[in-house]
Formats: C-alpha cells, sequence, structure tokens
C-alpha cells in the first residue's frame, strides 16, 4: 500500500520517519533510531571561519524558493534514501505546509539549502547539500537562527554525524527524544513567519553566548 501525507505526518508524530535503501528501490521501510540526532537551538555555534565567510558575502537566501531544486540537490549524490515515492511525498508536504526549505544562492545559481518537514514546534530536518565550499554550513546557520525566532523547540536531525556533532549537535536516547516531540508538537510555530535576516544579525544571534 502506498504511504499517503496523512500516514507520513502521523509517523513523525510518534518519531517515525521514512527511508530506502536507494533511488531505485521501490520499498520503503520506517526508522525510529534508539538514539536521536538532535540540534539543541540554544547551542548552536557559529564557528569564526564561518561567520567570515557569512560576512563576505556573495550569496543570498530565500525561504521556500525551490523545495524542488532543494530536494533532487539532496538526492544528487552516488547513495540516497530519496527514491521516487518519498521524493513525491515530500512534495506533496510542500504544497501542503507541511515541508518548508531554505535555499542558498549564487546569483540565480542554487548552491546549496535544506529542507524538513514541520508539525507545531517541531522540525525535522531531512537533508541538505552543497555545490559550493560552507553552502551547506551556510543554509544550516540561517535555518537554526529562523527556528529560533520563529519559536520552535525542537529541531531533530535524525542520526548525528561528526559534521553536525562539531556545530553542536549531540545525541539522545529514543525515550528522550519521544518525550521533548511530544511537548514540541503541542505549541504551535510559524517556519515563515520571520522576516529575512542579514548575515550580521544571524552571526549576533548565534554567537554571543559563546
Amino acid at each position: 500500500m502506498s504511504i499517503t501525507p496523512e500516514l507520513l505526518l502521523h509517523a513523525y508524530s510518534i518519531g517515525v520517519f521514512p527511508m530506502a535503501e536507494h533511488r531505485d528501490d521501490p520499498d520503503i521501510f520506517w526508522v525510529d533510531p534508539k538514539r536521536r540526532g538532535i540540534f539543541p537551538l540554544e547551542s548552536f555555534h557559529i564557528s569564526r571561519s564561518l561567520a567570515r565567510r557569512m560576512r563576505r558575502g556573495g550569496y543570498t537566501v530565500t525561504i521556500d524558493r525551490d523545495f524542488e531544486g532543494v530536494l533532487d540537490g539532496c538526492a544528487d549524490r552516488a547513495e540516497t534514501w530519496i527514491n521516487a515515492e518519498i521524493r513525491d511525498l515530500y512534495l506533496t508536504l510542500f504544497r501542503l505546509r507541511q515541508a518548508h526549505s531554505l535555499e542558498v544562492w549564487e546569483g540565480d545559481e542554487l548552491v546549496g539549502g535544506v529542507y524538513g518537514v514541520v508539525l507545531g514546534a517541531a522540525y525535522f530536518g531531512e537533508s541538505m547539500f552543497s555545490r559550493r565550499t560552507d553552502a551547506s554550513k551556510i543554509a544550516l546557520a540561517y535555518l537554526v537562527d529562523r527556528l529560533r525566532q520563529a519559536g520552535f523547540q525542537l529541531f531533530d536531525t535524525q542520526f548525528l554525524t561528526d559534521h553536525l556533532a562539531s556545530l553542536g549537535a549531540i545525541e539522545i536516547p529514543r525515550a528522550e527524544y519521544h518525550r521533548r516531540l511530544h511537548d514540541a508538537i503541542e505549541y504551535e510555530a510559524n517556519f515563515t513567519a520571520p522576516p529575512g535576516p542579514t548575515a550580521q544579525e544571524v552571526i549576533q544571534r548565534n554567537t554571543q553566548t559563546s
């Protein structure tokens, strides 16, 4: 049976997310990791080198301008869990305003971005990509700032990677994640509400307590 958008949102609400073995695999399986990666929004830190790169400029950051382009950028790699059905499901969630993207541009070229699913005050980060040095780091910095300004309480990264850990992500047990998830989806947050900040505003808000 095909997965419906309603079933997919219910899965997220109970801490489960879908994956495929590879892009050509028609089968989807559900994942509920024993240990879950999250970004404590208050502890995200912009490094000096990333702050310098952000101040140099030469890029533009947008919200929901090219969700499909970000989705396809994330899938454009040798190994991907985004098969055709998963791609269609996220495009549907975007049309329903339950999924959002943040894009990084150099001129008219999409060079990086991140997308995820939203339920209440929980943001489920699905994937990000980069076609330029630091583009995904810039996307993440702007994303965390937006989540904080919009009142989100949970930023789920699914798994913890060395890259995410270096930026402040941590790993928590499944039971603790489910507790935080239950609390977060009881509140409302509006991903698109905060105005687009300047690079300096993002840097100041994410380094002032470091």
